[in-house]
């Protein structure tokens, strides 16, 4: 009898450990891997914000779990503004409790969320913020587009090679860090190759009438408009220098890649060229192939550069969690860190010392009003 009770004893002693140390791991293997998401889904550049979305629905889809449990996508819009992006941002990471974060589209919004995330060692992944300054001296921030000094010299080097311009006017949006930043990128690429910046005027974001910019650039005789801005206002601006008579070619950048450009710019907008992360025509890699044919099934539109960068940031951040084994901040900026050859959508990526991805450009123009594939620009 004596033996019973001491078996009874041991056997409630060794079930209490079970229920103390075992079961919190067991009910944390089975919760979902929760990654939060900042996006503009409404205001001026909403469009980016959608496209980036669908992009990683649609992996997401693919790819819904990693290390055995299932993904869940937080998403929060940021309205196109920067102290909303901080908000959201702030959101995910004290009442959502996410492990990594998606975001933003743009520069100046992701580098107003990626301060509380560097802060918060909560590593973050942004699909389309080109301005250098968005992960210099962050540890935890990263992304998988190419940055605006290479996007500049890329550009400087078409519009003096390919399109054989020496006289280049410049109109620049002022409000946004990204144009400022890039403007400065092509000028000073430009001028070393031996062409010359004759005109820089500026406008804002949301701006209606650029006749003012317009109307002074026949007497610098240049040769070339290079509109370094995002596509609402590359749009208008092509439609008034039309209404102008101002016939020389556009070159903008990869903040024009959204069907709105052509949308509102219509005819004038033909034959404007730009510089992009993706087009259908140079992808290559397996996963690029895989996803375009699910999109269009799911989706029954085509890959846009901005579905793909939403998609890669997804991808690349799935593969650091399963590369580092475990779900803490640390081991997941890592892995990020590390990542070498990764054959995403837009392209092999590769995360540099920086956090910043090395990848090539393509070339774009708009043709039957629909973008058109050149050619590509490799990394130097």
């Amino acid at each position: 009898m004596q033996q019973k009770a001491i078996y009874l004893v041991a056997v409630s002693v060794l079930s209490c450990i079970y229920l103390l140390f075992c079961l919190p791991f067991l009910s944390l293997a089975g919760e979902p891997i929760r990654i939060g998401v900042y996006l503009p889904m409404t205001g001026p550049v909403a469009a980016f914000g959608q496209m980036e979305w669908a992009g990683i629905q649609a992996a997401h889809q693919m790819h819904p779990t990693v290390l055995g449990r299932q993904v869940e996508l937080v998403l929060v819009d940021e309205k196109s503004d920067r102290i909303e992006a901080a908000n959201a941002v702030s959101r995910l990471l004290r009442k959502e409790k996410v492990k990594a974060i998606i975001g933003s589209a743009t520069s100046s919004n992701t580098m107003a969320g990626a301060a509380l995330s560097e802060k918060a060692k909560i590593p973050m992944v942004s699909p389309t913020a080109t301005l250098p300054l968005v992960t210099q001296n962050k540890k935890y921030v990263f992304r998988v587009c190419f940055i605006d000094s290479f996007q500049g010299e890329a550009a400087a080097m078409f519009a003096y090679r390919n399109l054989k311009a020496r006289r280049v006017a410049v109109i620049v949006d002022r409000a946004q860090d990204y144009c400022v930043g890039l403007a400065s990128y092509f000028k000073k690429a430009f001028t070393r190759l031996g062409g010359k910046v004759v005109s820089i005027t500026y406008c804002q974001t949301g701006d209606q009438d650029f006749s003012a910019q317009l109307t002074s650039i026949p007497a610098s005789q240049s040769g070339l408009l290079y509109l370094p801005n995002y596509y609402a206002e590359d749009a208008l601006i092509a439609r008034q220098a039309q209404e102008l008579g101002l016939n020389i070619p556009i070159l903008s950048a990869d903040g024009a890649q959204a069907p709105e450009l052509i949308k509102i710019g219509g005819k004038a907008v033909e034959g404007l060229y730009l510089l992009a992360h993706f087009a259908p025509e140079g992808a290559a890699t397996p996963l690029a192939k895989e996803f375009m044919k699910f999109f269009k099934k799911t989706r029954h539109e085509e890959t846009s550069g901005f579905h793909a960068l939403g998609a890669d940031a997804y991808f690349v951040l799935l593969d650091a969690i399963k590369r580092a084994g475990r779900t803490d901040g640390d081991a997941i900026r890592t892995a990020l860190a590390s990542t070498r050859g990764f054959g995403g959508v837009s392209g092999v990526i590769k995360i540099g010392p920086d956090g910043n991805a090395v990848k090539s450009a393509v070339i774009l123009q708009v043709s039957g009003g629909q973008f058109r594939y050149l050619t590509m620009v490799k990394p130097w």
